[in-house]
């Protein structure tokens, strides 16, 4: 059996081993690799999609003020960007005064020719998912106390709002201080695709940020210094195909996803999705091999370019499910990501663990039948402080859902998408310790159970609207 706590953990183990993981770099084609031959080794056809993708990388950083006061920083990832296709090499000396805007809007203050210090905010917190939750299995009352409502994601944030405001009041430089953060440096936000961060940046810790400001109030000026490197690279999603038994429905499939690339560590942000992704492919294949197969092929995809664009994502989408010509129907997509504990801020500072799950929430757009299923197969598992978030009408939208799968998603295809949020998912700090080891086996039985009941359903159906008129529905706006 390969779903296992013990297996399961072992392959996060290894991806972790080979970190960081990053787009174009050998980590990540060492893991792209790597779930190749799992996968082929379990009996899977393997396709590796390589797309275009870009590697940006700091080659300095300071953050200067008053009398030569140097501020401990790291890199803005992506900043310094003329184009989202550039390519080359820069170093940018930005002296000017500062304006600081603390967490204000950048529109409300006169920023042009300046540096704009912001204090980074955490826009979105658990509760604000309250009004799309149809179902909470809570039983121990983890996620409806106040202290974890009020708790915020890491990746909803002030960041590419401030950063575009900026730009187009003439700034010439942003520092961001993390002001709702455990002291760490180790940030490292997400390439959001849809805002070019043009202007250089750096990041400072809440306590950089209280010695910068109070040198400014002796001398209103500052200076960053950033060099940057971006280069184009080939990125690697890998895609293992078992096929359906069914002749009927041998051109339906249901594809099972997660994504391999990370920027450190990424345990929990992904070893652990893509993990479960390889488990889920072993303990099929073996099912197959043992004379039950699934009636609909299953489609196993680990991606690349999660923080670097989702070009792969996006051209999986085109080629997969929006072209006429599409080699598959994919009729449900289950996406996992994310099996970690919850962490806050602790007394020394860093991140300190509650021994609790990160509450997390489920995405789909699926049948109210299959709906009322899915919350059944959750008390089932016990994937305790777990919500079904109803997001149909979020796939006639560009933005889709905070996910991996969101491309799929707003190309039409019914999900089912696990994901949670924990403060230092884009930190150094996501370390193996992190996983939450005890709901690993669990929720991997879900998504078994999840598979089964799609491959045992009409896959038209599996939908929130039918295919027919999901059909007729503009699609692929992102």
């Amino acid at each position: 059996m390969s779903l296992t706590t013990t297996q399961i953990l072992a392959t996060i183990e290894d991806l972790v081993a080979l970190a960081p993981r990053a787009t174009g770099s050998p980590g990540g084609a060492a893991a792209a690799a790597y779930v190749e031959e799992r996968f082929s080794r379990a009996g899977l056809a393997t396709e590796i999609l390589e797309v275009p993708s870009f590697a940006w990388r700091a080659t300095e950083c300071r953050v200067e003020a008053g009398d030569a006061l140097a501020v401990p920083c790291s890199p803005i990832l992506h900043s310094a960007l003329p184009a989202h296709d550039w390519t080359g090499e820069v170093r940018h000396v930005v002296e000017a005064p500062v304006v600081d805007i603390g967490a204000d809007r950048v529109r409300r203050h006169d920023v042009r020719g300046t540096i704009v210090l912001f204090d980074l905010t955490f826009d979105m917190t658990l509760a604000h998912t309250l009004p799309l939750t149809l179902f909470l299995h809570d039983p121990g009352r983890r996620v409806l106390r106040r202290d974890v409502l009020r708790s915020r994601n890491p990746y909803v944030t002030s960041l590419a709002r401030t950063m575009r405001d900026a730009a187009a009041a003439g700034a010439v430089g942003v520092i961001g201080v993390l002001r709702d953060y455990p002291d760490s440096l180790g940030y490292h936000n997400e390439y959001y695709r849809r805002t070019l961060f043009r202007l250089p940046g750096a990041w400072v810790t809440r306590a950089g940020g209280a010695r910068l400001r109070a040198a400014l109030r002796r001398s209103p000026r500052a200076t960053i210094t950033l060099g940057v490197e971006r280069s184009e690279v080939v990125s690697r999603t890998v895609i293992g195909v078992l096929p359906g038994s069914d002749r009927g429905t041998r051109d339906e499939a249901i594809m099972i996803q997660s994504h391999h690339d990370s920027v450190g560590d990424g345990a929990v942000e992904d070893a652990s999705g893509a993990a479960e992704v390889i488990a889920l492919a072993e303990q099929y294949a073996a099912e197959s091999r043992a004379g039950r197969p699934p009636r609909k092929t299953l489609l196993f995809t680990s991606f690349d370019t999660h923080f670097t664009g989702y070009q792969a994502h996006r051209e999986f989408a085109r080629r997969h499910v929006l072209a006429p010509d599409a080699r598959w129907r994919i009729v449900l997509n289950a996406t996992i990501e994310h099996i970690g504990l919850r962490a806050v801020e602790g007394a020394d500072g860093g991140f300190e663990s509650t021994g609790e799950t990160e509450p997390r929430g489920i995405f789909l757009n699926v049948s109210p039948a299959f709906t009322a299923r899915i919350a059944g197969l959750i008390r089932r598992h016990r994937l305790h402080a777990t919500s079904i978030l109803g997001s149909g009408l979020l796939e006639f939208f560009a933005g889709g859902i905070p996910t991996d799968a969101s491309f799929t998603f707003v190309s039409g295809v019914p999900t089912v998408s696990l994901i949670s949020g924990p403060l230092y998912l884009y930190d150094d700090a996501d370390t193996i310790d992190r996983i939450d080891v005890a709901q690993l086996e669990p929720v991997a039985r879900f998504f078994a159970d999840v598979v089964d009941d799609a491959d045992r359903h009409r896959g038209s159906l599996l939908g929130t609207l039918p295919a027919g008129l999901r059909r007729l529905l503009p699609r692929g706006r992102w």
